[in-house]
């Protein structure tokens, strides 16, 4: 398996430009502008973007973008969408910075390299093995990534000038980049008063029920009667009388997360209820005690949420709509599977995914074939990191383990390990080809599942039942009922099953999202890209 890194993130920052139509209301002063194109599309340069506030330490040199235009013989709307893109960006870099690949550019590549009707082969391979060098470092003063930065964004141009794009048009690709740090209370206040949201997003449900909820917690942010909670020694829970129960009811309460008029010290049966659900939408055990897990949640600064909730809302602009009447959703940050139809969950399950350094990417696929009682072809880089150094400690590991060579290469044998009860990948692996050689699998390990941080794998995806996961998408196929399902997975032969109607899959990274019922979820941010792409949005962290 290849060397997986980062996800994806995407947020939008321009404010800067009065003329394109912005998802952040405007902040500065227009006059510092310089009206350059008078297209449909006007723009203005953005003087006010410097190397102190920039989102990007990179910038482009005006004359790289006029020489590349004429170079690549772009047409006139396409050379206006790439020069308006640079401008309202002050020529500042949308796809590089000193430290490597944007999550913005990943965001943009998965769309563009998932599509097949994208024929350029030679960017396709370059662009892949930048997103799989997570060691990439650029210095600022090298002008040799301005090839590159350039084909990228023509190729943004290229593919939101498509009618069949989706979200992602030529009015709306000046602001899914983010150009300029902002105070954070002012942006949520421009999204939520100021700007009205370009007609793309009507059909966007993830967006449009995660801004409601911004606009919740943003007027729960700015209450200063909000206190911090303490509890000092027992535990609360139902029947406990005083003030802090009053505390956490009025913090629930303005998330929207205690429905209710009572203000009472009593610890009741609702306010139980409601900790319950509140303890499961933020990834803790429902119990309805007041513990200490409970009131490190409860006590995350809400300017602190109203940040978490505008990364994830520009998440959504830059994902494939999940539009399928069935899907299966993996969301890595709440290290769970969820199989979702028209009428609602079906069912979820814990999963395990990528460790740091080969982090799952975001993206999305069709899972068209699962493979019963898998032979692991393991790959290159797991043999020679970890499978070598214990042959050479113990000659009998291969035997041990029911591994084989199967030829060597270059001093690096080959190797794969044959079904059985020792398979790495357990009894079922379920594929949905994609470019980054990632698939669900089962794993013969199940204590692993019980751990509350399952960022453990080299990349692919653990899930805790493959055998429910194969019925469900077999449910369909007569021929492969629960029973037969049961009695094959307990063989030791490899076999392969296509699914006929073919599941659409997508490998997600939501730490604030809004679920089913309408309700605000939360996680832990487990690879830090929350942290990363929010010291360069935000003025203050």
């Amino acid at each position: 398996m290849k060397k997986m890194i980062g996800v994806i993130v995407a947020a939008a920052l321009l404010s800067s430009c009065t003329q394109v139509a912005g998802w952040f209301g405007n902040t500065t002063d227009s006059t510092t502008h310089k009206e350059i194109d008078s297209s449909s599309y006007a723009a203005f340069r953005d003087e006010t973007i410097t190397q102190a506030n920039a989102y990007s330490d990179m910038f482009l040199d005006s004359a790289a973008v006029a020489s590349y235009i004429q170079k690549e013989k772009l047409s006139d709307s396409a050379a206006r969408d790439l020069r308006n893109f640079y401008l309202v960006r002050n020529y500042q870099y949308a796809w590089f910075t000193s430290q490597g690949m944007t999550e913005q550019a990943r965001a943009m590549w998965n769309l563009y390299a998932g599509d097949s009707s994208n024929a350029d082969k030679r960017l396709k391979a370059h662009i892949d093995s930048l997103m799989q060098n997570d060691s990439l470092q650029l210095n600022r003063g090298d002008s040799s990534f301005a090839q590159t930065e350039l084909d990228m964004t023509r190729q943004l141009v290229q593919y939101a000038a498509r009618q069949d794009s989706g979200l992602i048009t030529s009015e709306n690709i000046y602001y899914l980049v983010p150009a300029k740090k902002q105070d954070v209370m002012q942006l949520a206040d421009s999204i939520l008063h100021r700007e009205k949201d370009s007609a793309q997003y009507a059909n966007n449900k993830a967006y449009n029920a995660l801004k409601q909820q911004l606009a919740i917690y943003y007027k729960a942010a700015s209450d200063s009667s909000l206190k911090n909670i303490s509890i000092r020694s027992e535990k609360l829970k139902k029947g406990s009388t005083t003030p802090q129960v009053v505390v956490i009811k009025k913090r629930l309460a303005a998330t929207g997360d205690y429905v209710t008029t009572d203000t009472s010290s009593k610890f009741n049966d609702s306010l139980e209820t409601a900790i319950k659900d509140f303890q499961y939408r933020n990834g803790l055990m429902p119990t309805g005690v007041v513990n200490d897990s409970l009131v490190q949640v409860l006590n995350v600064p809400l300017k602190q949420r109203v940040e978490q909730i505008l990364v994830n809302l520009n998440r959504t602009l830059w994902m494939r709509p999940m539009n399928d009447s069935n899907r299966i959703m993996v969301n890595i940050p709440s290290l769970m599977l969820y199989a979702i139809e028209d009428s609602g969950k079906v069912f979820e399950m814990p999963v395990i995914v990528g460790k740091e350094g080969t982090s799952t990417l975001m993206f999305s696929g069709d899972i068209s074939e699962i493979v019963f009682n898998p032979v692991w072809h393991i790959p290159q880089s797991i043999v020679e990191k970890e499978i070598m150094p214990k042959m050479k400690a113990d000659p009998k590991y291969l035997e041990k383990n029911n591994m084989q060579v199967v030829s060597n290469k270059d001093s690096v044998p080959e190797i794969k390990q044959l079904p059985g009860m020792k398979n790495s990948l357990g009894q079922a692996k379920f594929l949905f080809p994609n470019r980054y050689d990632i698939y669900l699998h089962d794993t013969p390990d199940k204590s692993l599942f019980a751990k509350k941080d399952r960022a453990l794998s080299h990349g692919c995806i653990r899930v805790a039942d493959a055998k429910k996961l194969a019925a469900y998408l077999l449910r369909d196929q007569g021929d492969w009922s629960a029973t037969k399902i049961e009695q094959v997975m307990k063989g030791n032969n490899e076999q392969h099953v296509a699914v006929k109607q073919k599941e659409p899959v997508y490998i997600t990274y939501f730490t604030a999202w809004v679920d089913e019922k309408g309700k605000m979820n939360f996680r832990n941010d487990v690879y830090g890209h929350d942290k990363e792409t929010g010291e360069r949005m935000f003025t203050s962290m």
